[in-house]
C-alpha cells in the first residue's frame, strides 16, 4: 500500500477552521521554522481509508489466535476501556490541586493495596512505564539498601541463562556486574551452581517463577534462601505472574522486590509500543527508597501525595506513571475478584497443558514434564531431518491466521518455538490452532520447500529479516 506521504497532494487538506476571534500574537522570528515541516497534505476520504488499510494489516488480538510465549495477549475486556474513559479520569491535569483528583488518588491507593495483597508485597509504585523499566526501578532500590548499609562490595546480579532478556540488560544499566547462573536438565536454576556464585559480593538475584520455559521451579524456597544467607535481595520479574495470580505470591516465595506488568497480567492493551504499566512493589525493608511521589490515605478519609521522603530513589517518571493503564488493571481486578483472579490463572495453565497435549504425538518439547502457563517446542529434530526450521514453522502459522509464538526462545534451547494460549481462548480455538499445527507438520514431511517460502497468503510475503535489521528504512525521502 501507498505511504501516507505518497498520497499527499499539494494544497489538499481535511480541516475547516472558524475565524479566529482572539488577537494574533506572532512567535519571536527565531523561533520560527526557516520552512513549514514536511507534512502530508491529504483529503479526509483519504486519511480515513490509508488508516483502515493499516487496520487491515494488522494482527491483533481482536483478529484471532496471539500465542506468544511470555508475553501474555489475552483478551482485553471493555470495560476496561469504557472505565479509563471516564471524564473524571481522561480529562484530568496532573498538577491539579490533591482536593480536586481525590477519585484518582483513590484508584492509585486501592490499585496498590489490592496488588500487595496478590503479590505479598508491602507498598508498590506505579512510575515505571513497562517492564523493564520496573526492573531498572527494582534494582535501584536493591542499590540504594546496600549503599545505605555502605555495603558497597556489592556489585554482581545473579541471573539465570534462561532469563529473559531484559534482566541481564536493566542490570548493566543499573551498574551491576551479572553473573549467569545455568539451568539444570530440569530446566530450572542448578541449585549448586547458584550455591558457588553466591557469595558477599552478590546484590540479588533476578529471576521469574513460573521461568521462561514454563516450569514452576520447586526449589524456589532453597533459591531465595541461598541469595539471603549471602546477604543479597531477591528481584521477581513478573512476566509471568498471570500463571500463578491469586495462587502462589512472590512475597511467599521470598522475594524482596517486584515488578508487575499491567498491560500483559491485568489485561490492558500494549500493543504498538505502549502505553505500559510496570508498577514496583517491594517488602517493608525497601520501602523508604521507592520514587516519590507515594499515594496513600491521609487519616481522615481522603488520599494525598506523600513526597517526604528522604532516602528515595528519587522519581523515575514523570508525574505518577500512566494512570489510565492503571485504572483499567483495577477494573480487571475487580470485576474478577477475588475467586476470579485465580480461576483466571487455572485456566491459563489448563489451556496450555491442552494444547501442548494435543502437540505432543508430532512435535517435542523441550522440557515434557507438564507446564505452567507457556511450553516450548523444539524444532531441532525437523531441522537435522527435515530441513525445517521453528522460523518456517511460525511464518506457516501466518497463513492460517495465527500470530506465531515467540521465535528462538529461551536461548537454551535449540530451534524454540515458546506458546502461552492465555485463559481468554476457547477450547474450539485450541482445536484449531493445534489442527493448524498437524497441518504444518504435514506438509513438513510432504513439501518442506513450500514452508521455506510461506508465508504464502498475506499482505507481506517473508521478509529479509537479517538485511532489514541491519540495513532498515525508516524515513521517507521526499523526492526533490
Amino acid at each position: 500500500m501507498k505511504l501516507i506521504f505518497e498520497r499527499s497532494i499539494q494544497g489538499r487538506g481535511c480541516a475547516i477552521l472558524p475565524p479566529c476571534d482572539v488577537p494574533v500574537t506572532s512567535l519571536p522570528e527565531a523561533m520560527v521554522r526557516k520552512e513549514p515541516p514536511k507534512l502530508p497534505q491529504v483529503g479526509e476520504i483519504d486519511l480515513s481509508r490509508h488508516y483502515t488499510q493499516l487496520m487491515k494489516q494488522t494482527h491483533g488480538v481482536n483478529d484471532g489466535f496471539y500465542p506468544l510465549g511470555s508475553c501474555t495477549m489475552k483478551y482485553n475486556p471493555r470495560v476496561n476501556e469504557e472505565a479509563a474513559a471516564l471524564p473524571g479520569f481522561r480529562r484530568i491535569h496532573p498538577l491539579q490541586p490533591e482536593e480536586t483528583v481525590q477519585g484518582c488518588l483513590e484508584v492509585l491507593v486501592t490499585a496498590e493495596e489490592l496488588l500487595c495483597e496478590i503479590t505479598g508485597m508491602d507498598r508498590m509504585t506505579f512510575q515505571p512505564a513497562a517492564g523493564a523499566h520496573g526492573e531498572l526501578t527494582g534494582l535501584l532500590l536493591i542499590k540504594a539498601y546496600h549503599h545505605h548499609r555502605q555495603d558497597t562490595a556489592r556489585t554482581k546480579i545473579l541471573v539465570p541463562d534462561s532469563a529473559h532478556g531484559t534482566n541481564p540488560a536493566s542490570a548493566a544499566m543499573a551498574g551491576y556486574q551479572v553473573v549467569s547462573i545455568p539451568s539444570g536438565p530440569d530446566g530450572c536454576v542448578d541449585v549448586e551452581a547458584l550455591r558457588k556464585a553466591a557469595g558477599p559480593d552478590t546484590a540479588g538475584l533476578m529471576l521469574t517463577n513460573p521461568n521462561t520455559v514454563g516450569l514452576f521451579d520447586r526449589n524456589i524456597l532453597e533459591i531465595t534462601q541461598i541469595v539471603h544467607e549471602a546477604g543479597g535481595l531477591c528481584y521477581y520479574d513478573g512476566a509471568n505472574l498471570n500463571a500463578v495470580m491469586g495462587i502462589a505470591r512472590p512475597g511467599d516465595m521470598g522475594f524482596d522486590v517486584v515488578h508487575l506488568n499491567l498491560h500483559k497480567t491485568f489485561s490492558t492493551p500494549h500493543g504498538g509500543g505502549g502505553p505500559g504499566s510496570g508498577p514496583v512493589g517491594c517488602k517493608e525493608l525497601l520501602v523508604p527508597y521507592l520514587p516519590i511521589p507515594l499515594a496513600q490515605r491521609d487519616g481522615a478519609g481522603g488520599y494525598r501525595l506523600d513526597w517526604d521522603r528522604p532516602l528515595t530513589i528519587g522519581a523515575v517518571k514523570d508525574f505518577y506513571g500512566n494512570f489510565l493503564v492503571v485504572a483499567r488493571a483495577l477494573t480487571y481486578i475487580l470485576t474478577l475478584g477475588r475467586e476470579g483472579i485465580p480461576e483466571a490463572a487455572e485456566n491459563a495453565v489448563l489451556n496450555c497443558n491442552y494444547l501442548m497435549t494435543r502437540l505432543k504425538d508430532v512435535y517435542d518439547m523441550a522440557f515434557d514434564t507438564g507446564c505452567m502457563h507457556e511450553f516450548v517446542i523444539t524444532l531441532a529434530r525437523q531441522k537435522k531431518e527435515l530441513g525445517v526450521t521453528a522460523m518456517d514453522v511460525a511464518k506457516g502459522l501466518l497463513d492460517h491466521g495465527i500470530h506465531p509464538p515467540t521465535m528462538y526462545f529461551p536461548l537454551i534451547v535449540e530451534e524454540a518455538l515458546m506458546v502461552e494460549p492465555t485463559e481468554t481462548e476457547s477450547r474450539e480455538t485450541l482445536d484449531e490452532a493445534a489442527e493448524a499445527f498437524h497441518e504444518i507438520y504435514r506438509t513438513a514431511l510432504s513439501d518442506p520447500e513450500l514452508l521455506h517460502q510461506s508465508p504464502l497468503h498475506t499482505p507481506v510475503r517473508r521478509l529479509d529479516e537479517v538485511a532489514a535489521a541491519r540495513n532498515p528504512r525508516l524515513q521517507y525521502h521526499f523526492p526533490d
